[in-house]
């Protein structure tokens, strides 16, 4: 019990220290620096990129040397980065280039502790990986809440407070993953690298439902994490005038429709068939979305994403649960990597992409757009056997494929 209390105090505060950054991030690129949709897409890709690029090797260093080791070198990275940012609002020296070399930091840390963190779930788990992975969402939701709120303060207090919190925030993440006891387990400590990341890979890839999950990951993370990232800050620059306040506000209303919805799942304990609920919340969701693009005024705006919200946490809380249950104990830390880089892979080309669509058509046709797509992905997944039956009989691990 005391394992998985050391678990969410990291979780958490990485989290907490990841709400903000959502808001200062956007908030420095697209209103202080006054980027143009293009500059943010490509500033957001390039703190998305180091996650496609390094995600699988993260999961297979978590394998290696151990979940616990890696998740706070890493988040250790993630404290320092908004030091860096700090001491160049300081001296004056913030530019488009220097946001870039944040985020190429922030995206390396988020690219090892990532894995890492996900193949440790299972270690505190006592047996209860869904119910578990319910918990940890409501600690990552929740404290990212706590982080917009924080980062909602920009305008009044100024940035370098803030970024200051954050990496004080990380820094305590850094300690509580290293509480948590180390595990011995059988782990390929000879296996070149890029053979154990195929391995992993290999063993996704045979297995249907998961296959499955990852397609529909890749479909997120272009089209609801590019708009999330890129259109949605624009949209409230350019249509409603917004503020740090208002990013803040609109990032909350998201995640408090994800906290209340595992909130939910709690009371009602594991959902059986979870491949049915993971398609009906990602294609209501592109739903919702929509009608977010089409929102007359900034409050119906930020109604219809905690909708959206509500939507995520369930779709997000199922895929999780699929992929742990499934995954092999001695590749776990893989598997959930390539769970990751299939939805972070993907967020670069959704970053580049969303600023396309908005330098094209406008933020809010560029939302209903990725909102349209999202929606005929879902339907074709939706034709799946393989996740409509999931949970119709109990689930076996697939073999490890060497």
């Amino acid at each position: 019990m005391r394992s998985l209390h050391y678990y969410m105090l990291g979780t958490g505060t990485w989290f907490m220290g990841y709400g903000i950054q959502g808001v200062m991030f956007a908030w420095l690129v697209t209103m202080v620096l006054r980027g143009s949709p293009e500059m943010v897409g490509v500033a957001q890709m390039t703190l998305l990129l180091p996650g496609m690029l390094l995600i699988l090797i993260g999961g297979s260093y978590a394998d290696r040397f151990g979940g616990r080791r890696i998740a706070m070198a890493a988040q250790a990275v993630g404290a320092f980065a908004p030091l860096l940012l700090l001491a160049l609002l300081w001296f004056d020296a913030l530019s488009f280039s220097t946001m870039l070399v944040y985020a190429v930091l922030m995206g390396c840390a988020q690219a090892f502790v990532t894995p890492a963190r996900d193949g440790l779930l299972n270690q505190v788990a006592a047996g209860r990986v869904q119910r578990t992975v319910m918990l940890t969402s409501m600690v990552q939701f929740g404290m990212q809440m706590l982080g917009f709120l924080i980062a909602a303060l920009a305008d009044t207090t100024g940035p370098l407070v803030i970024l200051a919190t954050q990496s004080l925030i990380l820094a305590i993440g850094v300690l509580g993953f290293r509480r948590i006891p180390r595990l011995e387990i059988s782990r390929p400590a000879n296996h070149a690298l890029m053979k154990s990341v195929i391995e992993g890979a290999r063993t996704v890839l045979s297995s249907a439902s998961m296959r499955m999950v990852a397609l529909q990951n890749v479909a997120m993370g272009m089209f609801f994490m590019g708009s999330y990232m890129v259109t949605m800050p624009l949209l409230v620059r350019e249509v409603y005038d917004g503020s740090a306040q208002d990013l803040a506000l609109m990032n909350g209303a998201n995640s408090l429709g994800l906290v209340l919805t595992i909130l939910l799942l709690l009371r009602i304990g594991d959902v059986r068939r979870l491949g049915r609920a993971l398609i009906l919340s990602q294609g209501i969701g592109s739903v919702v979305l929509g009608c977010a693009a089409l929102a007359q005024g900034f409050p119906i705006f930020v109604t219809a994403l905690f909708f959206w919200g509500v939507c995520g946490g369930l779709a997000m809380t199922m895929s999780r649960t699929i992929m742990q249950e499934q995954a092999p104990d001695e590749q776990r830390g893989r598997v959930m990597g390539f769970y990751s880089f299939s939805f972070m892979g993907s967020g670069p080309i959704g970053a580049l992409l969303s600023g396309y669509l908005v330098e094209q058509v406008g933020p809010q046709q560029a939302l209903l757009i990725s909102a349209g797509i999202m929606l005929v992905i879902m339907v074709i997944v939706g034709f799946r056997a393989s996740l409509l039956k999931l949970g119709e009989q109990p689930l076996e691990a697939p073999a490890a494929v060497e």
